[in-house]
């Protein structure tokens, strides 16, 4: 769907591949998506101001896509997913939202996803970092060829012996 349509659906999206636009600042990056959604221009300001704060990007704010670090690309983009719409989104889909990002930059998107699964912003991840993503998750799917193998909370997929024998392996500890 194009970015307005998943707007006015409540849907925020942050694709697996970097996204970030390499040659517009981190706020032309999600003031770009404000515009393109229809959030009204005299919202801009504040909800721009918010979000830096939010994502911790006060003081990148001005730096080129290309030019942030690995973690600071990957805030930009939940800010801009998080900027579409006129009331942001109720529901994010987080396509694979550790990868390419250090052991810093992980714990920095798990504190935030929990804040906005607290928020009661709906959250579905696909990712294949199961430590990291089980470590956030009310509730997860284990899926083999296409079929959900196994579901539950964190704990009763650790103790699964399918999702052991097929996705995890015997010798993982969580």
């Amino acid at each position: 769907l194009p970015l307005h349509r998943r707007a006015r659906l409540g849907i925020g999206y942050l694709a697996q591949e970097a996204s970030i636009f390499r040659y517009l600042t981190v706020q032309e990056n999600i003031l770009l998506v404000m515009e393109q959604s229809n959030v009204p221009r005299q919202e801009w300001h504040e909800r721009l101001g918010y979000l830096l704060k939010e994502f911790r990007l006060e003081k990148v704010a001005h730096t080129k896509g290309a030019q942030v670090s690995g973690g600071e690309r990957r805030r930009t983009e939940l800010a801009r997913a998080l900027a579409a719409g006129r009331n942001g989104p109720k529901f994010l889909l987080l396509d694979e939202p550790f990868a390419g990002v250090d052991p810093i930059a992980v714990a920095e998107i798990q504190q935030i996803v929990a804040a906005l699964r607290d928020r009661q912003i709906g959250i579905l991840i696909t990712d294949h970092n199961v430590r990291e993503t089980l470590a956030i998750t009310d509730r997860a799917y284990i899926m083999r060829d296409g079929q959900i193998l196994a579901s539950g909370s964190s704990e009763e997929l650790y103790s699964n012996p399918l999702v052991r024998q097929y996705y995890l392996g015997d010798g993982f500890q969580p």
